[in-house]
């Protein structure tokens, strides 16, 4: 069961090479990619109410690392020399002494099996994506209820009152 304080850690890399449509857009242009990762687990966040930080590997770039929101996600990148993982294992320990359940959401064994040593529940790239499949169909279908659904003034109104409506409609007071 999902708690509005639970957390999801995403290998962000991770689950574009493992989710097809992400994987072909990110051979033409990786920037993208990533964007649309972030979209779809903004609305994944969203509808689940669990807190979504997004780890992107940027150990072979110089620099000290950034995090910052988007899309209410919390997006990191590694520091210089720290791979995603690394980031992955320590934000597991610190947000677990929290008393929160961490889901830890990528394919990697060795990644999967160290994150539950510290406490995480683990989560394939595939299992991810169908969750975010199957929330997208939810939500889709609470609007299409809503649509069908028409509040109309016409059935809430006595026959007088909807009598001098069409005269004025008709310009006839």
């Amino acid at each position: 069961m999902k708690r509005r304080d639970d957390v999801l850690l995403v290998d962000g890399y991770n689950m574009i090479g493992a989710w097809p449509v992400l994987s072909a857009l990110g051979d033409r242009d990786l920037e993208d990619a990533r964007d649309r990762l972030l979209e779809m687990l903004a609305d994944y966040q969203g509808f689940t109410g669990m807190k979504v930080i997004v780890v992107f590997d940027a150990h072979q770039v110089p620099g000290v690392g950034s995090t910052f929101k988007q899309h209410r996600l919390t997006v990191v990148f590694t520091k210089e020399k720290e791979t995603a993982d690394a980031c992955i294992e320590r934000l597991a320990s610190e947000l677990a002494l929290r008393s929160r359940n961490i889901h830890v959401a990528t394919s990697d064994m060795a990644e999967q099996a160290v994150t539950f040593g510290k406490g995480a529940l683990r989560k394939s790239a595939r299992e991810l994506l169908i969750e975010i499949q199957q929330n997208r169909k939810a939500i889709e279908r609470k609007v299409e209820q809503k649509t069908t659904v028409r509040n109309e003034l016409d059935g809430n109104i006595s026959m007088d009152v909807r009598m001098k409506l069409e005269k004025w409609r008709r310009g006839q007071m």
